[in-house]
């Protein structure tokens, strides 16, 4: 355990120690020294009222200053048998951890050390004296996290008043009233308990949580890299209280419980804003809670960074430089669609072109770029907001999904009257595209005229890069690579081993697979007839590559494995 020495600290003034720490300015202190002459007031109450301080930093020059170590968190390794000395509720009530224990006397880190009421409670609980030191709120949150995790059952004790607890076992959760919920809503500990579900969320690279209600337990499932990854479950009676928070946060209504209801939370992050979308379903437990995580920190990914072949790059790159036309990007929900757009639209920006969106929300903000939310509720769709945009003289188009029928036919319009337009269609592949604008009523002559390419994309894990090693794939997994594209004998595979890098799985990000179907001459005399998806393959020009080959590619660079390019080639070759 790392500590900071803290010899001499305990002669030194609180003001001196605050700026031997850069945490205050000279001349900041020698006026707020001229306010404590006049106020008679504490020097620390009057350094926060003038927010020359935070509450953290003056908690920090409190412990130095009589004597308390300061303890890194970093690195710190806990057994099962400290952590069980103090439960997860005190721990997040109060913002302390255990440390060890030894003679009778406990170490603990705290974010306050003169905190009576935690004293107290963690020396009843204990049965120890206590040796206090103080730990930095930052490494604090992520100590809890790492150590107690969404380890919420232990938390329910003292949340929930004992003699309610039988009652609430025989009872529906529908069963409590709006202020009972509003009551467990705002207890500390639960309010401490979602924000550490949020936290551990964020930091383990979720997209989405899922808090879903069964008969004797919540459930709570992170999709991480794209997969479901279940942890710790709840105990059923903080069902309502952990839904009710979060539609607290998201203000929603809390006494409504049988009908779907959709909110937006803005969360703040270790590393800044993060948007939560959220979205509530009656079940027959109870409500069902999906988080969508939209970390506004995160940077927007390089055109070239996305995964993209070559020939693929370069023939994309070919058709932004169009004056005019629709460019599609098709795939199911949550294959890195909206993403591939914004590098797109990143990677043409210029202060001489007029760029307008309109998105399903608008997931980042785009510098220099007019962006515009849908808003269903007053009635602006994608096909009342494209009319809008059309007025607005703009050069370039991103419309964020065609859904129906009167929003592709403005899209096409707008791309046959001299505007180049991106957007994103849900088909299985990028010849299934033309079929589908056709079926949505469509006129092929003005598709076959507007087109100018479809991107089909799908996302697959990569390899953990701290895990990699060669492996000796079994024999029908190359014969199921030779179906589809030819393996050399010998040829070196990879996967991951599992490490503490990427939770034990050997995958750890994603990169996209990719189809681009540029619309050729001939191609647009095809459309033009009403085509089937196989005509559109057999016409396709001859630098079409499927996203299954380019899967396969992936694998045979040590990118990611076959086992992963079969999962998503399976969502590619069934039918829609």
């Amino acid at each position: 355990m790392d500590r900071i020495d803290v010899s001499g600290n305990k002669k030194k003034m609180l003001g001196q120690l605050l700026c031997e720490r850069s945490y205050l300015d000279e001349s900041d202190l020698q006026v707020a020294l001229a306010e404590q002459k006049l106020q008679h007031r504490q020097l620390g109450q009057i350094l926060l009222d003038l927010d020359y301080i935070t509450q953290a930093q003056l908690n920090e020059a409190l412990a130095l200053q009589v004597g308390i170590e300061r303890v890194d968190l970093g690195g710190i390794s806990l057994g099962s048998d400290v952590i069980g000395l103090v439960p997860a509720e005190l721990v997040s009530k109060h913002n302390v951890m255990p440390l060890h224990r030894k003679n009778g006397r406990l170490a603990v880190a705290m974010t306050d050390v003169f905190q009576p009421q935690a004293i107290e409670d963690l020396r009843l609980v204990t049965g120890c004296y206590l040796d206090r030191y103080y730990a930095d709120p930052t490494q604090m949150e992520h100590a809890i996290m790492r150590f107690y995790g969404s380890n919420v059952a232990r938390m329910l004790d003292n949340l929930v008043p004992a003699d309610q607890r039988a009652e609430d076992d025989q009872a529906d959760n529908g069963d409590y009233t709006a202020a009972k919920l509003h009551e467990l809503a705002r207890e500390p500990s639960l309010v401490n308990l979602v924000n550490l579900i949020i936290h551990e969320a964020i930091d383990a690279r979720a997209s989405d949580i899922h808090i879903e209600p069964f008969e004797h337990e919540v459930k709570i499932k992170y999709r991480i890299d794209g997969i479901l990854v279940e942890k710790t479950p709840s105990s059923k009676r903080l069902q309502a209280a952990i839904a009710s928070r979060i539609k607290i946060m998201a203000d929603l209504n809390i006494a409504e419980r049988f009908v779907p209801q959709d909110g937006h939370i803005e969360f703040i992050g270790k590393n800044g804003r993060v948007d939560i979308r959220v979205s509530t379903i009656p079940t027959v437990y109870g409500e069902s809670v999906e988080l969508r995580l939209l970390d506004r920190t995160a940077s927007l990914i390089e055109l070239p960074d996305l995964g993209m072949n070559e020939t693929c790059l370069k023939g994309f790159m070919k058709c932004l430089q169009k004056t005019h036309g629709i460019v599609l990007v098709t795939g199911p929900t949550g294959c890195g669609k909206t993403t591939t757009l914004y590098a797109a639209l990143k990677t043409i920006y210029s202060p001489g072109v007029k760029m307008i969106t309109i998105e399903d929300p608008v997931e980042y903000q785009l510098e220099g770029i007019n962006q515009m939310p849908v808003n269903a509720k007053r009635g602006l769709t994608f096909a009342t907001g494209l009319r809008h945009i059309l007025r607005h003289d703009p050069d370039i188009v991103m419309v964020g999904e065609i859904r129906d029928r009167e929003t592709a036919n403005i899209a096409i319009r707008a791309a046959l009257t001299g505007h180049l337009v991106f957007s994103t269609l849900h088909t299985n592949d990028a010849p299934g595209a033309v079929t589908r604008l056709i079926d949505m009523g469509v006129e092929p002559f003005l598709l076959a005229s507007s087109l100018e390419a479809v991107l089909g994309q799908r996302l697959v894990r990569t390899i953990c890069r701290h895990c990699r090693e060669p492996y000796k794939p079994d024999e029908h997994v190359i014969k199921s690579l030779n179906g589809a594209s030819e393996i050399t004998k010998g040829v070196a595979l990879y996967h991951g081993a599992g490490c503490n890098e990427c939770s034990q799985t050997g995958m750890s990000g994603r990169l996209g697979i990719f189809e681009l179907l540029r619309i050729t001459g001939r191609l647009r005399e095809l459309i033009a007839a009403k085509p089937t998806t196989e005509q559109i393959i057999k016409a396709a020009p001859a630098d079409h590559v499927s996203m299954v080959h380019d899967g396969i590619a992936k694998v045979l660079q040590g990118l990611t494995t076959p086992e992963e390019v079969f999962r998503v080639a399976k969502t590619i070759t069934e039918d829609d």
